[in-house]
Order: structure tokens, then sequence, then C-alpha cells
């Protein structure tokens, strides 16, 4: 899990490009609700992926140490 402070930094070094992302989808005709919604979806998306990936990196791991263990 991130710590705390690493996920804080994070956070405040997006929002501005996250702002600018918003603020430029809306000045481009979509509502806010259309922006939120789009935005929702591409970050469940992106989590869904990243989460898949640390999935299949701890299963092959778990392999890796099971095969030592064996030999």
């Amino acid at each position: 899990m991130a710590n705390r402070e690493a996920s804080e930094t994070c956070r405040e070094a997006l929002a501005e490009s996250f702002e600018a992302l918003v603020e430029k989808a809306i000045s481009s005709g979509w509502s806010e609700h259309e922006v939120a919604l789009a935005l929702t979806d591409l970050a469940e998306t992106y989590l869904v992926k990243v989460g898949a990936r640390v999935i299949i990196e701890d299963s092959i791991y778990s392999q890796l140490a099971l095969e030592r263990l064996k030999n």
C-alpha cells in the first residue's frame, strides 16, 4: 500500500493538470456531469488495469517462491 505522504504529493502534482483537463472539457461543450462520468470511467479502467497487474505480479512471485522452496 502506498504511504499517505507519497499519495498526497502525487495528488498535489496532478491537481493542476486535472483541473485544466476538466476546464478544457467543459469549455469544449460537455457538461460537468458528462465530464465527471467520463473521468470516473477512465479512472476506474486505469485502476482495474493496475490492480490486475499487481495480482499477476504477486502470483508470479508466489509461484517463484514455491519453486525455490521445492528445490
